[in-house]
């Protein structure tokens, strides 16, 4: 997996990686290969290097806060979004559910460039409800930032705190996830470095790549978060055993159990709640990942897939975006996925 990775890196593919592999539960890989950063010079890569996680936010930060509202009796998966956000009603979004948005179902376009427009979160959120559908609810999976957007705004709603509070106290502390935050306030040298900022004339160090949520002051519920591979080793454990980590449950298993299932079979493209589930067409896991394996990938480089029928899972940290917007990323994951998935079960 190292001399895969090493290649991918002398190709100028990603600048460097951390890789962690659990087998059957027990860790047997977790190594930090190449460099944090390259531009203007260049930093090795660390175990405890903090990456940009891009839209695993979603699954480790939105998805477990829903749960945990879900399990608390403060809403449903068939609660309308407008009920918690009336202005959402109106050009016929009225009916959309907090299931559509977890299952990308619900019509809403994918990315709107609000940045552009330098609007802040209530600017922005007041053009999220104002949206216009691109499908018909439940007829088409759209890949949609938009939904995340309304769900971070709903989980505050509810809890009536900030996003970042709430996933401290009820997530993050119990599952000893202590370098995981939005807003991350470590030393520059701890962060791999994303894209160049026109705006800062620097490459981001611990500043969000994502333009929406960097305008919306960092956190959403589409991107925003920062993590290491020790903290998501741990987030990670406590999804494959069923909600428990270290003896304590975080969540039900019928909780977790939920999250797995498909809810688009009208489309080819398989979704679960928040996760991507192994489906017909191209798979980020790879073609040798079992049909019932899950995850999720971040535009920054990083992805986290799951194969519950030998109890694999696999986390790939990587900077790609400092070499810029390329796509050499696309082809990498499912290709590492299939030398993972061989080597382990080649017999």
């Amino acid at each position: 997996m190292l001399a895969f990775l090493q290649e991918e890196i002398d190709q100028q593919h990603i600048p460097g990686a951390v890789i962690h592999i659990s087998y059957q539960k027990e860790w047997i890989l977790q190594e930090a290969i190449g460099h944090r950063v390259v531009y203007p010079k260049k930093d090795p890569m660390k175990l405890d290097t903090i990456f940009d996680l891009a839209s695993l936010t979603k699954v480790v930060a939105t998805l477990p806060s829903i749960l945990l509202l879900i399990e608390a009796g403060k809403l449903h998966l068939d609660d309308k979004v407008a009920y918690f956000l009336p202005e959402f009603a109106k050009h016929d979004k009225a009916a959309i559910t907090i299931k559509d948005l977890l299952t990308h179902s619900s019509g809403l376009p994918a990315h709107r460039e609000y940045f552009k427009e330098t609007l802040n979160t209530n600017q922005i959120m007041e053009r999220v409800f104002d949206e216009k559908l691109a499908a018909g609810i439940g007829e088409k999976v759209i890949y949609s930032d938009l939904g995340f957007i309304l769900l971070y705004k709903i989980i505050e709603k509810v809890t009536e705190e900030d996003f970042q509070t709430f996933l401290k106290r009820e997530l993050f502390d119990k599952v000893n996830m202590s370098e995981t935050s939005f807003l991350p306030n470590y030393e520059r040298e701890r962060f791999a470095a994303t894209e160049f900022s026109e705006a800062l004339q620097d490459y981001k160090h611990g500043i969000v790549h994502d333009d929406n949520t960097e305008s919306m002051g960092g956190v959403s519920g589409h991107a925003g978060l920062f993590s290491t591979i020790s903290d998501l080793a741990n987030y990670a454990l406590m999804i494959e055993n069923n909600g428990v980590f270290q003896g304590r449950r975080i969540l039900s298993e019928q909780s977790i159990r939920i999250t797995r299932q498909n809810y688009t079979t009208f489309s080819r493209e398989y979704r679960g709640l928040g996760w991507i589930l192994k489906n017909p067409t191209f798979s980020s896991c790879g073609d040798l990942f079992s049909s019932d394996s899950y995850g999720h990938t971040g535009f920054t480089g990083t992805s986290i897939w799951f194969d519950p029928e030998i109890q694999l899972n696999v986390i790939l940290l990587t900077n790609r975006v400092h070499f810029g917007r390329k796509d050499p990323i696309l082809r990498l994951r499912p290709r590492l996925h299939n030398l993972i998935k061989a080597q382990l079960t080649r017999g």
